[in-house]
Order: structure tokens, then C-alpha cells, then sequence
């Protein structure tokens, strides 16, 4: 799996305006984003399965990825084309026997210490949290754009840079390698979803380009 270049968006009920996170999306797969996770922490089960459902449909229609956040049963029983795991949550090749061969399985990384054992058997690595991030309560501290040139040099993997992403630092992000960039509360925290996503790319095409 070649994960798409440009922006990886992510869903946040708590940071969405009081938006759903199905009214949020659809401006952003309108906006021509090919890669979408659901990432949602306090929900009930059903109110999940149903939003992902939803947004399963719609990722469909938009010719985007769709990726669920940590429930392995909820991606299945959505069909949803793969997972995304932590450092603490079961092992790759026990998420492989789950979701099967032809799901993408997506794995966070931070830190270079033992990497190339950590993601093993996955299909891309999120490289973060680059900057300080506020989206999630477990997270570990920023590890810098150091480590995002060592995957640059070191590797040959997938990757997707995360973690306190904005407009005014995605230019050094980008000028250290990063091809793909998730970005959470910078697009569903935005009064202009659109607009925004214009002035991202634009940031991220002059990188290409470069």
C-alpha cells in the first residue's frame, strides 16, 4: 500500500466546533482529501458503528481510505480498508491474523530506539508526535523534527508525520521529508474546513515541488 501524499485527516468530536464528525468529514472529503481516520476515544459502541458507517459510505464515494482508530471489530464490521494501532495495543502479527492481508495496518512510532523491530508487519508508521498535541490525553512528549529526519534517512516505509501539525510549522515539517502530514484540530476546529485545506495544500504542493 502506497499511502497517499498530502493530507491524512483525522476526526475529533471534542475539537469539531460542536460539528458531528459526519458533517466535518464530508467538507473534508469534499475538499479532495484521500485518506481519513475515524479517531474517537468516548462514544458508545453503536454511536460508533453507525457514524463509521456513514462515513465508510462516504469515503467510498469520495475515492479516499478510510481507517479506523484502534477498534480492530469496528473496522471489520465496517469493512473499512484498515487499522491504525499504538505502541500498547495487541501485536502486529496478531492484528494481521485479525483484519487479514488485504487490510492496511497503520502503527505509531516515537522513537528510533528498536524501530524497525516495532513496525514490522505494518504497512505505514506514524512518525510523532512532532510537536506538542492536545488531541489525545496518553501521549508521549513531542519528539521533534529529529526524528523525522532519522525515519527520512534511515528508512524505507511508509510514514505519516502527526502530532501538533499546524499552517505556521507544516513548512519545516515538510522541509524535513514529510510527504504526508496528519493534521487534526488545525482542519475540524476550522470555521473554514475548505479554505483551510486550500491553504495546506498549497503548503505542501511548494514542498513537492522544491
Amino acid at each position: 500500500m502506497l499511502l497517499p501524499s498530502g493530507i491524512y485527516a483525522l476526526t475529533s468530536a471534542p475539537h469539531s466546533l460542536g460539528r458531528s464528525n459526519i458533517e466535518v468529514s464530508e467538507q473534508i472529503l469534499k475538499s479532495g482529501i484521500k485518506i481519513l481516520q475515524y479517531r474517537e476515544k468516548s462514544k458508545k459502541p453503536k454511536a460508533m458503528y453507525e457514524e463509521c458507517l456513514a462515513l465508510r459510505k462516504m469515503t467510498r464515494e469520495a475515492g479516499a481510505i478510510f481507517i479506523v482508530n484502534d477498534y480492530l471489530d469496528l473496522a471489520l464490521a465496517v469493512d473499512a480498508d484498515g487499522v491504525h494501532i499504538g505502541q500498547d495495543d495487541l501485536p502486529i502479527d496478531i492484528v494481521r491474523k485479525i483484519v487479514g492481508s488485504k487490510r492496511i495496518i497503520g502503527l505509531s512510532t516515537h522513537s528510533p530506539n528498536r524501530l524497525k523491530l516495532q513496525y514490522g508487519g505494518a504497512d505505514y508508521i506514524g512518525v510523532g508526535p512532532i510537536y506538542s498535541t492536545q488531541t489525545k490525553t496518553d501521549v508521549c512528549d513531542p519528539v521533534g523534527v529529529e526524528y523525522l529526519r532519522y525515519v527520512v534517512k534511515n528508512l524505507d516505509v511508509p510514514f505519516v508525520a502527526i502530532g501538533g501539525i499546524k499552517e505556521h510549522n507544516l513548512p519545516e515539517v515538510v522541509r524535513n521529508g514529510a510527504k504526508t502530514v496528519a493534521l487534526v484540530t488545525e482542519i475540524v476546529g476550522s470555521e473554514d474546513i475548505p479554505g483551510t485545506i486550500s491553504r495546506l495544500n498549497s503548503i505542501l504542493d511548494k514542498g513537492v515541488k522544491k
